[in-house]
């Protein structure tokens, strides 16, 4: 069944990040809530690295990598962010109130990625791995290539 997205910026993302993380059993921490925001603000997949970067700066204080990925899995599960499998980063997710599988679309060129959300696609997928005698956890497919706005760019010649 189709149905719109209506995603989610500013305090009101915050808000559902932190409803829907609640409702996962977790808590909202003061650190939990500055990991969504520096996440948030990326507008692209971001590392722990670059994250636990943002956060020591904006903090003052040296933020471990460690934390940062313990954090992003708990976003993971919770569903306030999605893991670009071959970037190893993270992309907050504007409406965490649905549930679908992945379908990221990956420019090797400038890193951009494309969230989609298809599900006669990832449900083709589920099915064909279940005729195969496999149960999925969680389906991620990622298409790499090139965004339009790379293609559309002059090449540079040096």
């Amino acid at each position: 069944m189709a149905h719109e997205h209506h995603d989610t910026n500013g305090p009101a993302w915050n808000k559902a990040a932190e409803t829907a993380l609640t409702r996962a059993g977790e808590q909202w921490t003061a650190m939990r809530a500055s990991i969504f925001d520096v996440l948030a603000g990326f507008d692209k997949p971001a590392s722990a690295y670059d994250i636990a970067d943002a956060v020591s700066k904006a903090q003052g204080r040296r933020v471990a990598p460690n934390s940062v990925y313990r954090i992003l899995d708990l976003f993971v599960n919770a569903n306030l962010a999605r893991r670009v499998e071959s970037a190893n980063a993270y992309l907050a997710n504007t409406h965490p109130d649905c549930i679908h599988d992945c379908i990221f679309l990956v420019c090797d060129q400038c890193g951009q990625t494309t969230h989609l959300d298809n599900d006669p696609i990832t449900r083709s997928v589920r099915d064909a791995a279940s005729g195969a005698g496999f149960r999925t956890a969680r389906p991620v497919i990622e298409v790499r290539g090139t965004c339009a706005e790379c293609d559309a760019a002059p090449v540079q010649v040096s």
